[in-house]
């Protein structure tokens, strides 16, 4: 699906979105903007933006405030990819050279950190003390989920409900926050804000459970990563653990956990997944998840807004990268 087909009414302005980000090389410092040049070449589908934009007209749509807000999302997104990729010593992000596989960890983490107060400093730029609080209490929700995945890699004990918890965390929180903040700074009616904010959650639900599903059975190439990565870094998602729950005793990931490195066993735990009806119960998740989102939509106008953000649910779960 062409994406700037799909974003509609907004498709346009996420250019200025664009622009604003790009800005930040013009540091005056030029081995920052050589650093920012490789973090920022790896642009993704600007999908967080988006969602901030789209959200901005269920009210008074404001550019001067949205691409800003726009900005700070799609900017502290980079940013804990940043970290990720240090955390995760990956070597390519969508088909592109990290930073860590360039620079030092030490200097990719402080990258990292700027761009977080860069993001920061886009939110307040809105002068809305509403989204500033938003933004913050977002990073903080973020930060605790990439801590308990942190300190849960390679426990088998997890669940399926500790799991749910640790992404909702993760990535439906920026989700919530792309739509409530763009409502916010739109002056939307509250009833307005609350249902954006469940569109954004429960589609960021269903994001991250196809992400997780991809890891498995996707194209490398396409995806720009290797299948099984998650697996690798001892991070269990949906599949594997429903892999676990049907083999409680003679399991590969039993196995890649004891053993860590184990490429044997890391292969045969995602060819057990992608020949087993696992990749289908687990998009039923994520269908289930896209159906509530699109629940929340009807509380909202129908407009061009509304056809374009139902249409971006059908997206993410037909996506394959």
């Amino acid at each position: 699906m062409n994406l700037d087909s799909l974003y509609g009414p907004v498709h346009q302005d996420l250019d200025l979105v664009d622009e604003t980000i790009d800005a930040l090389r013009d540091v005056g410092f030029e081995p920052m903007a050589e650093m920012l040049d490789l973090v920022l070449a790896a642009r993704g589908k600007r999908l967080r933006p988006a969602l901030s934009l789209l959200a901005g007209k269920f009210g008074r749509y404001r550019l001067d405030l949205l691409v800003p807000l726009a900005a700070s999302i799609e900017l502290l997104h980079t940013a804990t990819l940043v970290h990720d990729d240090v955390i995760d010593n990956a070597a390519t992000r969508r088909g592109h050279p990290t930073a860590n596989s360039v620079l030092h960890n030490t200097t990719t983490v402080m990258l990292g950190d700027y761009m977080f107060a860069h993001a920061a400093d886009f939110a307040a730029s809105t002068g809305n003390i509403e989204v500033i609080r938003l933004f913050s209490r977002t990073v903080m929700t973020i930060a605790r989920g990439e801590i308990g995945q942190d300190m849960t890699a390679y426990d088998t004990r997890q669940t399926v409900r500790e799991y749910l918890q640790r992404i909702g965390g993760k990535t439906a929180s920026l989700f919530a926050a792309a739509c409530q903040g763009g409502a916010l700074l739109a002056d939307a009616s509250r009833d307005r804000v609350d249902a954006l904010r469940d569109y954004g959650y429960k589609l960021g639900m269903a994001f991250q459970v196809v992400d997780d599903i991809l890891d498995f059975v996707g194209d490398e190439e396409e995806m720009g990563k290797p299948v099984g990565s998650d697996l690798s870094q001892g991070t269990l998602t949906l599949p594997s653990l429903l892999l676990l729950d049907r083999y409680p005793k003679n399991n590969p990931i039993r196995k890649l956990f004891a053993h860590r490195r184990r490429q044997e066993y890391l292969s045969q735990a995602v060819e057990m997944i992608r020949q087993s009806d696992i990749p289908r119960e687990s998009y039923q998740m994520a269908e289930g998840f896209a159906r509530e989102a699109e629940e929340a939509l009807t509380a909202l106008p129908k407009n061009s807004a509304r056809r374009t953000l139902r249409d971006i649910v059908a997206y993410v779960l037909e996506r394959q990268s």
